[in-house]
């Protein structure tokens, strides 16, 4: 069989060049798109292997999107995977967040899925049934959260434009899927959320992630490797059955509660 060949949005940091690194190791040819040149040269350099495609890449931009994938399709012969990874937030209060905060996270984090997943869908539909598309959404993907209303909206949506191109595409054999992991403190939008709940509460690091792990069923913080798996899982024929799907990666934290004067649940 060949290499699978994959696009990564984002792919020049956190759960993209996981994923990258992943998939090369794999035999995969692996194109990471993404808008900071520096990053995307410095990963290039940290991944260090002739199947490795660096572009830079504008989510927002049509004329971006489209060249973005017409260089995969030069370079590898077409596409079998499309990993949407790129992302942005924004903290603040709703009397706070100007309509050009709005329009950058939800041109960014939903607008970028749809140009992308648009424009790699031709490709995607002629691998057949090896087509994958991963979204990545959040936990704020299914519940609200206060002084991120932007990025809920997004993610939200991302889940909802998933579920629509799962039904579409599926015809052709090509999934779509949406991991929805909580925050990993690794990451860089990671360290801007222990930045911002610094900056509200005067909390040090170690006490904020203290008290994340105490409110996870599963006792514990995420790793990137948790993610990438989800990510990994849903690229690989193992899971040819599954489409539409909105996986909650969060150890447990948006499908368990306890119930009021039950302790903790033992």
């Amino acid at each position: 069989m060949k290499p699978r060949r994959a696009l990564i949005t984002g792919g020049a940091s956190g759960f993209g060049l996981s994923t990258a690194k992943a998939l090369l190791a794999q035999g995969a040819q692996v194109a990471i798109a993404d808008i900071d040149e520096e990053k995307l040269h410095a990963a290039a350099e940290e991944l260090n292997n002739d199947q490795i495609l660096p572009l830079k890449l504008d989510v927002t931009s049509p004329a971006s999107v489209q060249q973005t994938v017409a260089a995969c399709d030069e370079r590898f012969g077409g596409l079998d995977a499309l990993v949407n990874s790129a992302g942005v937030i924004h903290f603040g209060p709703l009397e706070e967040t100007t309509e050009a905060d709005w329009d950058r996270v939800i041109d960014i984090d939903l607008k970028g899925v749809f140009l992308c997943c648009q424009a790699a869908a031709p490709l995607l539909r002629q691998s057949g049934q090896r087509g994958r598309i991963v979204n990545i959404g959040s936990d704020v993907s299914k519940i609200g959260c206060a002084l991120i209303a932007s990025y809920c909206a997004a993610k939200f949506g991302v889940v909802g434009l998933t579920k629509a191109l799962a039904g579409e595409l599926a015809p052709d054999g090509v999934t779509v899927n949406c991991v929805c992991p909580i925050g990993v403190s690794t990451t860089g939008m990671g360290q801007d959320v222990l930045a911002y709940k610094h900056q509200t509460t005067g909390a040090n690091n170690e006490a904020i992630l203290n008290a994340t792990a105490a409110d996870i069923p599963l006792g514990r913080n995420p790793t990137q490797g948790d993610i990438v798996n989800a990510i990994l899982f849903f690229l690989a024929e193992e899971s040819s059955f599954l489409t539409g799907v909105a996986l909650d990666v969060d150890g447990g934290l948006l499908s368990t509660s306890t119930l009021p004067g039950f302790g903790d649940g033992q």
